[in-house]
């Protein structure tokens, strides 16, 4: 039997340096590679070339968990380094667990910034990591 049912956000569980995080309101994460042409004999290319790869991503959190992720980082999370595991799928409803790693995770920036009439607060951490690994 076929199901087209689709992830969804509550599907979603991302432990952070092993701490399960219900405090987050976002996750995005990319992997990129150089490629460039390679020229010879005329003006047309010949091949594509690859170059150096590189991993960024952004976590949004509520305040709770930044300032709990700021503590455990000894008062700052720019000296932080963590892995991200980051699972989505519900097997009682009959998907497919997927699970990546993201390794070697430092946040490149300690944003704060607070509105008047926000319910909550909320913070986008940009990170950058080692490499990416598909655990299932």
């Amino acid at each position: 039997m076929f199901n087209s049912r689709e992830y969804e956000f509550a599907d979603i569980t991302c432990i952070v340096g092993g701490k399960d995080i219900t405090g987050f309101e976002g996750l995005e994460y990319k992997s990129d590679q150089e490629k460039g042409f390679l020229y010879g004999k005329g003006n047309e290319p010949i091949a594509i070339q690859k170059g150096n790869k590189s991993h960024s991503g952004t976590l949004t959190v509520t305040g709770s968990e930044y300032e709990t992720l700021r503590i455990n980082g000894g008062g700052s999370i720019l000296d932080m380094q963590i892995d991200i595991v980051v699972c989505y799928g519900n097997p009682a409803a009959g998907d497919v667990m997927i699970t990546d790693l993201l390794q070697g995770v430092q946040f490149t920036s300690e944003p704060k910034s607070y509105k008047q009439g926000d319910k909550s607060a909320e913070f986008a951490l940009p990170f950058i990591f080692l490499r990416k690994k598909k655990v299932s």
